[in-house]
């Protein structure tokens, strides 16, 4: 795993491999995501959520890309002592903050509101289905935010109400969707 862009470029990062019940995002994807991505949002002034945040790829690289405020959530013990391990490592301790916690039961709980969320689930979960519902009804993007969940090709979600656009690396798929403003009021 490495950092992409940023502050931490080219800085690599080894997770222990056995029994990890993770699926980093490949530097492929990772690199086509963020191209889109530095497009729509300034780093230095979003709010993030890395839900599934595993090995805490996505995190670290908003934080290398100048984002100040980063909220993780994973409720694999051995995910978040990496985690914490790597982010006393940068001294990332005023930009990242930790929860270990099940994101079904964080969603419902979390009082904020996010410029940008990242989901990274098990493909194989069986309610992968349900996480755009759940942002939405728990109104966790601030208005025009944008929410991206990683996915297989078992899974579509273009006929969803918030649906913006998919982009596909491999077997690797991100779905987008957007809390569009209301340009009427």
């Amino acid at each position: 795993m490495r950092i992409i862009a940023g502050q931490f470029k080219g800085r690599r990062f080894y997770p222990p491999a056995n029994n990890w019940p993770t699926r980093p995002t490949t530097d492929i994807a990772k690199e086509g995501l963020f191209n889109i991505l530095v497009n729509q949002f300034d780093f230095e002034h979003i709010k993030v959520l890395d839900l599934f945040g595993g090995t805490g790829s996505h995190s670290y690289e908003f934080i290398s890309r100048g984002c100040t405020d980063v909220t993780y959530v994973d409720k694999f013990p051995g995910c978040v002592i990496f985690v914490k391990k790597t982010a006393e490592a940068l001294q990332l301790k005023d930009q990242l903050r930790i929860f270990r916690a099940d994101v079904f039961r964080f969603l419902p709980a979390c009082t904020d509101q996010f410029d940008y969320i990242f989901a990274g689930p098990p493909y194989a979960m069986p309610t992968i289905d349900s996480l755009p519902d759940l942002i939405f009804q728990y109104q966790l993007l601030r208005p025009d935010g944008w929410f991206v969940l990683e996915h297989d090709p078992t899974h579509a979600f273009r006929t969803h109400p918030k649906f913006l656009q998919e982009r596909h690396y491999g077997k690797t798929i991100f779905s987008f969707f957007e809390n569009k403003s209301d340009l009427t009021a």
